[in-house]
């Protein structure tokens, strides 16, 4: 594993993109978001350390929770909620979603999502809370045809809302 240098700058950084202030949003009358969604690990760094993880996870709900109280006073319909994915943290994200221009796939649906079966994660248990949030999965599959021999993996990605919203969930 490869030394981490700069990390205090790296969780100061990550402490305010845990806040929406840091994200350029619009919540006028005519906004709207077409699956916007925001990774705080972009790179990864939490595949590397279960305490890395479980500092990005934490930021997400900090970050949903926010969103959450933004949308609610915004007064349109809209979908939140975060994707975790067990095998890459690079991919882990916040996402909303709401009537959009681009298509009419508002509310969305995902008909494959089902309760995991699988014990959740341990960067899970340490989130304050976490029965007031859904928390369901499904079967992401990936095929890597660059490679010399092509490569097929699943991952699960664990979905997370919270229980509050019986309007339009996933």
């Amino acid at each position: 594993m490869k030394k981490f240098r700069g990390k205090r700058r790296y969780f100061r950084q990550l402490q305010a993109e845990q806040h929406i202030s840091a994200h350029a949003l619009d919540f006028s009358s005519d906004s709207w978001f077409d699956f916007w969604h925001v990774h705080l690990d972009f790179y990864g760094r939490g595949n590397d350390h279960l305490k890395i993880r479980k500092a990005h996870v934490r930021a997400l709900f900090q970050l949903m929770n926010e969103l959450d109280a933004a949308l609610k006073e915004w007064g349109q319909p809209y979908q939140l909620w975060i994707e975790l994915s067990r095998l890459d943290a690079g991919l882990d994200a916040v996402y909303i979603h709401t009537h959009n221009p681009n298509d009419d796939n508002f509310p969305f649906t995902n008909p494959t999502l089902t309760e995991p079966t699988e014990r959740l994660p341990d960067y899970l248990q340490t989130i304050d809370g976490l029965e007031h949030y859904q928390i369901r999965s499904y079967e992401q599959r990936n095929y890597d045809e660059f490679d010399d021999v092509p490569v097929e993996t699943a991952d699960q990605i664990l979905v997370i809302e919270r229980r509050d919203h019986h309007l339009y969930p996933l």
